[in-house]
This record gives structure tokens, sequence and C-alpha cells, in this order.
């Protein structure tokens, strides 16, 4: 690949690089999106909401911050050195299926799926965070479509 004779072997230092760069990115953009998620489920009480806002809020942004990323990879594999290459082609093609697969589809799935059970909190993680809790007892708002009560006539 990029016209380097292959060798049969990986440099021992570069998938370690690879996966703390990808994880450090990866986790620093997955907290930016579900900060914006919990805000809005904050406001709205909706999973739905709240998943629909965050992306919508964030993706665009997220998104242009990967492909620039992967672009600049892109331009970094075409150097001389081959251990150079391996690396910036390992976090191109990471950055790229993160935002694509991660980011944009299994995150808003999960979120979607798992409802309210994402933003639970226990008691003691509350206090140890200074937060309010977020018990499991609290009522369900999760009806984005609230049928009106019929009203009695006398």
């Amino acid at each position: 690949m990029w016209g380097i004779p292959a060798t049969g072997a990986i440099t021992m230092w570069v998938p370690v690089m690879v996966f703390a760069f990808l994880f450090g990115l990866s986790m620093d953009y997955e907290v930016f999106i579900l900060a914006r998620m919990r805000e809005s489920y904050d406001s709205t009480g909706s999973t739905a909401i709240a998943v629909t806002d965050g992306i919508g809020r964030t993706g665009r942004l997220v998104s242009s911050a990967a492909l620039i990323l992967a672009l600049s990879f892109v331009a970094m594999s075409t150097a001389p050195q081959t251990d150079l290459k391996i690396l910036a082609t390992g976090l191109g093609a990471g950055i790229l299926v993160d935002a694509t697969l991660i980011r944009c589809l299994l995150v808003p799935a999960l979120v979607s799926l798992f409802g309210r059970y994402n933003w639970w909190l226990p008691m003691w993680a509350a206090k140890l965070l200074r937060v309010a809790p977020s018990p499991l007892s609290a009522p369900a708002r999760e009806t984005a479509i609230v049928q009106p009560q019929p009203q009695l006539v006398r």
C-alpha cells in the first residue's frame, strides 16, 4: 500500500499510538454529543427529542472536525517514512469509521434504545459528583405525543 514493499511486520508502537489517539478523540467527541443530549433531556424529559437535538446541534461540527482530521492524516500518509504512513493510514481510517458508524449510527440508536436508562445515576455517584441524582423511580416522561384526557360532562 502506498508504494511500500510488504515486510510482514508492524512496528510495535504503532497500534498502541493508534488506539490511544482514536480512543481519546472519540471519547472527546462522544462526551460533547452526549452532553448536548443530556441538556435537551433535562429540559424536555424525552429521549427521542434529546437524540434529535443533540445530533442536530453537534452533528455538523463533529463530522466536519472528523473530515478535516481524516484528510490531514491522508496527507500525512504521503510522508516517506514507513511507520508514519502506517500510523497516518490507521488514524485516518479509524476516524472515518468513528465518525460514520459510531457517532452517526450506533450512539443515537443505543441512546434511543435505552431511553431513560441512559440518564440514570445512583445516589452514591451523584453525591460524589455533586449533582442531583436521577432515580428511575421518577415518573416516565418519554411520551412525545400526549393524548388528551376526556372531560366528563355533568
